[in-house]
């Protein structure tokens, strides 16, 4: 399976796109913000060759699900997520507000994902590993084969994610990386949801919160 990377919105979050060969794939936390750049993920899958099947978001603060409308409206996709993250998604028009941002009100989820959900694509399969601390319904999605980890905001490359906006919580992260993500093999790549790439075993041995 192949990553792609995109950088999105004023807040900088990262897009990823999966693909496998297959010609379908799948987008994470699709933070694309304005006509611009909805026509930058447009214009890339179109060149990729890659037809997108699949919206997975690992929470629904405001700038993981600013491109949630052009997803729906362009390719008839709702997202899947964890049901907790209801309250952030009500809430993110006023959020965006808070930052001198705009947004349409996000879709509703198609799917409410469970602890250990398998969910598929063409011929790839990730896994829902909730990660609460975050948010309350912070989900990461692991892909055994390639053992990548697509984190969101519960872990970065040396950090974490804050806990100080509503349902987050910094004790509930810290049992939540250590008993969901920190047991995963040490080579397993990490993909946050902003900055760059890092591995378990790295962040094990090197990050201030962790170690």
């Amino acid at each position: 399976m192949k990553v792609h990377r995109k950088v999105f919105s004023p807040i900088g979050v990262n897009t990823y796109i999966l693909e496998d060969g297959s010609g379908k794939g799948a987008i994470i936390d699709c933070g694309c913000y304005d006509e611009p750049e909805f026509n930058e993920l447009q214009e890339f899958l179109e060149t990729e060759g890659i037809e997108p099947v699949l919206l997975l978001n690992t929470h629904m603060h405001l700038d993981h699900i600013f491109g949630n409308r052009f997803m729906l409206e362009r390719y008839g996709l709702r997202t899947h997520s964890s049901f907790l993250e209801e309250m952030n998604r009500i809430s993110s028009v006023k959020h965006a507000m808070f930052y001198g941002l705009s947004m349409k009100p996000p879709p509703e989820p198609e799917v409410f994902l469970t602890d250990g959900q398998i969910i598929s694509f063409a011929n790839s399969s990730l896994k829902t590993i909730p990660v609460p601390g975050h948010t309350a319904g912070s989900i990461a999605f692991y892909h055994e084969v390639t053992n990548s980890v697509f984190t969101g905001d519960a872990l970065f490359a040396g950090s974490i994610g804050r806990t100080d906006l509503p349902g987050g919580d910094y004790d509930t992260l810290l049992r939540s990386l250590r008993s969901r993500l920190l047991i995963l093999p040490d080579d397993t790549r990490v993909f946050p949801g902003h900055g760059p790439e890092s591995t378990i075993g790295f962040e094990k041995a090197n990050n201030p919160f962790l170690v």
